[in-house]
């Protein structure tokens, strides 16, 4: 019975061992198929990849070419037309006609990239991955030769394993058998000497029967110990038969155990080689190429946002006009034509009709007093209406970017975008409201042109009848205008009103480099005083050593000009001015505005003549007083060439600037010389001695100069007066005339040069020093004020000429 256990035993123990290794054998099996399996699903992705790719190519090929066709259709209708010639002159369009452009090129641009990006799928990442599915092929076969060979060792140590076991099972079972022979031969052996020694004392035993009994005996020792011998060479089989099963053992669980657990990753990295780096690359070609079509897409649509945000209704008008010349440039004034040798040109006012006239001009000014108030209200009205429009024009309804959300959720693109602009419950009441608000403001709009028309039509006849009324004595009013000092004397040199004649001289001594004049105010009360001096008939400018404000005085010459009864430039001509202005070539443009000045009563002329040359003058000085010729004339401009009420003084004022800045510049070719005009011309040296001093009219005026023999020099003079001052901060000189410096530092001053600028001297260089940037240490600064004034100087020029 114990014999047959242990078999069974045995025999289950064996089939088991059978069975697993039974059972890793058709794991072997399943990799081999599962690597292969997997290596076929990557060459099926990546052959999907490359066909999805080839068709988003063949896509973007085609959506490239039906976006050129798009933009060349319209780009062909533009090429003829003005604005595209316009275009290709100055890049200078009207600002809708602009942002037409921009979106035709965006949609230029975008076709070039969608070719571009058609280009990379086809030549790029469809390359990238026909090499990815070569290469895992290729390391497939190379990683199952090596699985092959790894699993063909593992079944071979699994075959030894069991060999061994068998091995084992056999001796093992040997050994039991032996071990129970030689239990058996013992008791037998026991039984015997049991017996044996039962029947000693019997003494009736034989010598046969004892002989055989002994010879029984020791049969049985030596069947025994031939057994114990068997049995102790069976054990030690068994116990190298286990010893070798549990090494074997052993080396298998490690080597099963390392198969699976490193082994296999190790296989599968190598069937993964690089194929998720190559596949990674290959993607981040196409995001680098979707990325960067984004970004010039997005870099296009900036530039067209800007356009759209300079969408400017008053730039685009005036370019508008600027376009068209001949067609928005008002066209010359209708002259008068005479009849029959017929030589009056101007409304008589004569005796005969002079209360006929001055009725007339009555009802005029009744009937424009009412007109005026009407058409304001009309205007406001207008305004207002106006405003309604554009705050119904400039609704923030143009953001549908939600639209473009997304969500897990299925719904379809139309139900996304079923509450759009065009879907709004509101939007036909909106439109019904709009072009009702539409109407009306065309209807005051057009109100408004009528009346103001008839108000402009009513206020010329006006300002003729009372010009014609009030130049009853043409001359004798000319003459009271400019305040000709000796009435009826033929000296053509007092044709200067004395108030400009001694602004301008005063201006010309003190003031020619002093900042900001003509732009900043003076003190009123000196302005008044000034004035009211002149008024008496006086001139408290003849003094050269009076201590007059520069900025009041140039306001008494503004305001003298402002309260000139007719402007200097003709009113009549106002149009003709500034359709001047819209030639380009500047040499035209003061032909132009000389043909109209022609028509300027000569006594008018002469004061225009001196007052630009002196203004001219004084833009010279620009790096010192701030005001160029730009600047004169954004000054003077309302003044001398004051806007007509019936037009727009804001669209007009740009145009009256460049009319004076051109007489300006140009005075000297625009008015006649005295040859043609006989009168006063304005003088750059007006000291009335034969040395004129002005360290600011040359570049090498504040350079020393060798003192004659026997002559005390100024230099010498100044340096004993000089002062130290500290920089308040940096300055950078604006020609070469002025030292430039830095915070901190210390300059020497030797002399005032005007109320804003010293004449100093800083790192070996001698030159002007800003008032207003310096800080000056020494309390003789007063004396040396006093002394360095120009008045003083010029004194002394005249003590050294006359010695």
């Amino acid at each position: 019975f114990s014999k047959s256990t242990n078999f069974s035993r045995e025999k289950q123990d064996s089939v088991a061992t059978r069975t697993e290794i039974k059972h890793v054998r058709a794991q072997l099996v399943e990799q081999q198929r599962c690597l292969e399996q997997q290596t076929e699903m990557r060459v099926q992705l990546l052959q999907d990849l490359q066909d999805f790719f080839r068709k988003k190519a063949e896509i973007e090929t085609e959506y490239s070419r039906n976006l050129e066709k798009l933009a060349e259709r319209f780009m062909a209708k533009t090429r003829s037309t003005k604005d595209h010639q316009q275009y290709k002159k100055d890049q200078n369009l009207l600002s809708p006609v602009n942002c037409w452009y921009l979106l035709l090129n965006q949609v230029r641009r975008e076709s070039k990239d969608h070719a571009t990006l058609s280009d990379l799928y086809l030549n790029n990442v469809i390359s990238r991955l026909t090499h990815i599915s070569e290469d895992s092929a290729r390391l497939l076969k190379r990683s199952k030769e090596i699985v092959f060979q790894l699993q063909e060792d593992l079944m071979k140590l699994l075959n030894e394993l069991y060999t061994v076991m068998k091995s084992y099972h056999m001796y093992h079972v040997e050994t039991i058998n032996a071990e129970s022979k030689l239990r058996e031969a013992e008791r037998q052996e026991g039984r015997a000497k049991g017996a044996a020694g039962a029947a000693e004392p019997v003494f009736g035993l034989r010598m046969e029967e004892r002989h055989q009994r002994r010879n029984a005996a020791r049969k049985m020792e030596k069947m025994r110990e031939k057994r114990k011998a068997k049995y102790s060479e069976n054990k030690v089989k068994t116990l190298k038969a286990r010893n070798e099963y549990l090494l074997t053992l052993e080396a298998t669980n490690a080597s099963v155990f390392k198969y699976y657990i490193h082994d296999l990753p190790d296989i599968i990295d190598c069937c993964d080689l690089g194929y998720h780096s190559s596949l990674s690359r290959a993607l981040r070609t196409y995001l680098s190429a979707e990325l960067g079509l984004e970004a010039s897409r997005r870099a296009g649509l900036e530039v067209l946002e800007g356009a759209v945000e300079g969408l400017d209704p008053a730039r685009d008008r005036q370019r508008l006009l600027g376009l068209y010349p001949t067609a928005f440039c008002p066209p010359p004034r209708f002259g008068f034509q005479a009849h029959m040798g017929d030589t009056v040109s101007q409304i008589a006012s004569q005796p005969q009709v002079q209360a006929e006239l001055t009725l007339r001009l009555t009802q005029l000014q009744t009937r424009l007093a009412s007109l005026k108030l009407e058409n304001e209200e009309v205007k406001k009205t207008w305004g207002a209406t106006l405003s309604t429009l554009q705050d119904m024009t400039v609704l923030d309804d143009y953001d549908v970017s939600q639209s473009f959300t997304h969500s897990p959720s299925s719904e379809s693109v139309k139900s996304s975008v079923s509450d759009g602009y065009l879907n709004k419950p509101s939007l036909a009441k909106r439109r019904a409201n709009q072009q009702e608000t539409e109407l009306f403001y065309f209807t005051k709009f057009r109100e408004y042109l009528e009346g103001s028309n008839l108000v402009s039509k009513l206020q010329a006849k006006h300002d003729v009848l009372k010009k014609a009324i009030a130049e009853g004595e043409p001359f004798k009013v000319l003459s009271h205008f400019f305040h000709i000092n000796s009435v009826g004397s033929d000296d053509s040199t007092k044709a200067i009103p004395l108030l400009v004649e001694s602004c301008i001289r005063y201006i010309n001594l003190h003031g020619l480099q002093h900042q900001g004049i003509f732009r900043v105010s003076g003190s009123q009360v000196e302005v008044n005083d000034i004035k009211n001096s002149f008024e008496r008939g006086d001139d408290p400018l003849i003094d050269e050593e009076s201590n007059r404000d520069i900025n009041s005085v140039a306001g008494v010459l503004k305001l003298y000009f402002r309260g000139l009864g007719n402007p200097l430039f003709p009113s009549d001509r106002f149009n003709d001015l500034i359709a001047c202005v819209r030639m380009e070539n500047l040499y035209e443009r003061a032909q132009c505005i000389q043909k109209i000045l022609l028509g300027v009563p000569r006594a008018t002329l002469v004061v225009m003549r001196y007052l630009f040359a002196f203004l001219n003058h004084l833009s010279k000085y620009s790096d010192e007083n701030m005001m160029d010729a730009g600047n004169l004339a954004i000054v003077f401009g309302p003044t001398l060439l004051p806007t007509p009420d019936s037009l727009d003084q804001v669209a007009c004022q740009a145009h009256v600037n460049e009319v004076v800045k051109t007489v300006i510049l140009h005075h000297d070719n625009i008015f006649p010389d005295t040859k043609e005009l006989p009168g006063p011309l304005y003088e750059t040296c007006m000291t009335g001695e034969q040395y004129c001093e002005s360290p600011f009219s040359e570049p090498g005026a504040l350079e020393d100069t060798e003192p004659d023999a026997g002559t005390e020099t100024q230099t010498s003079d100044e340096e004993g007066e000089a002062v130290e001052a500290v920089a308040r901060f940096d300055y950078v000189g604006r020609s070469g005339r002025e030292l430039s410096f830095n915070k901190g530092a210390t300059l020497l001053l030797y002399q005032r040069a005007s109320n804003d600028w010293w004449e100093g001297h800083h790192n070996g260089n001698r030159g002007l020093v800003p008032h207003q940037y310096i800080v000056v240490k020494d309390r003789r600064v007063e004396v040396l004020s006093k002394v360095a004034t120009p008045a003083d100087r010029l004194k002394k020029k005249r003590n050294q000429f006359s010695g």
